[in-house]
């Protein structure tokens, strides 16, 4: 596909993305990581006809009225739409495959500094939730779903979703609908409620002998390793 039938393909693809998008002077001046894409298309075109310096410059000046940071040697495929965008920040290796979301403040950024691939690869339909840093060279699944303000740095594989810090692969399986992060549980809430109700059994316990706590504790003790256990998969 050419670069301007890729162009007007980002165009189009924002009225599919966003229902608030109602008109073209809308587009003009609210849809920034749409304009960053479009002005990553044709500064990394440049970079690697050997225009690099020139690409370079068009990258920064795309990240002045953009606040996004895309460099045009990252290989970003089609249909990639930056919701909001302020903040987002793309690194040289990065590969991006088709029909990815991008929240605003997402970073996917590098953990080393030597030569060759150092940032990730975020396979076709993921979703990068606002906030998340996806770092070093590791590989996000196709469809998967990263939750909002999450720290990867481990791979995460098709169709699953990670959340926390550092991220952990919480669901298998594709989302009906990949937009709702709402509905992502809370795992540091449930770790809560385990250690209340844990120091809870113990006071028990030391007051009285009674059987019947001693065998909630037990039950506790299932569920806490149930927990641990998914936490390290």
């Amino acid at each position: 596909m050419s670069l301007f039938k890729k162009i007007k393909e980002d165009f189009s693809n924002a009225y599919k993305n966003d229902p608030a998008l109602n008109s073209w002077i809308d587009f003009l001046f609210n849809y920034r990581g749409v304009w960053a894409i479009v002005w990553y298309r044709i500064s990394h075109f440049l970079y690697i006809s050997n225009f690099k310096r020139i690409a370079r410059a068009l990258s920064g000046f795309s990240q002045v009225f953009t606040n996004i940071e895309i460099h045009p040697a990252a290989i970003i495929g089609r249909r990639v739409f930056i919701d909001h965008g302020i903040g987002v920040v793309i690194g040289e290796t990065t590969i991006i495959e088709d029909d990815v979301l991008i929240y605003q403040g997402v970073t996917l950024g590098g953990v080393s500094l030597t030569h060759g691939k150092r940032h990730p690869t975020i396979k076709k339909g993921a979703v990068l939730g606002a906030g998340s840093k996806i770092l070093g060279n590791i590989e996000i699944g196709e469809f998967a779903k990263i939750g909002a303000n999450s720290v990867v740095v481990k791979e995460v594989p098709d169709n699953a979703t990670a959340i926390g810090i550092p991220a952990h692969v919480i669901e298998k399986g594709r989302c009906k609908d990949p937009l709702m992060h709402n509905m992502l549980p809370d795992i540091n809430k449930e770790m809560f409620e385990y250690l209340l109700k844990r120091v809870a059994i113990l006071e028990h316990i030391l007051r009285e002998d009674n059987k019947e706590i001693l065998e909630q504790d037990i039950e506790l003790e299932h569920i806490y390793e149930s927990f641990i256990k998914a936490m390290k998969n």
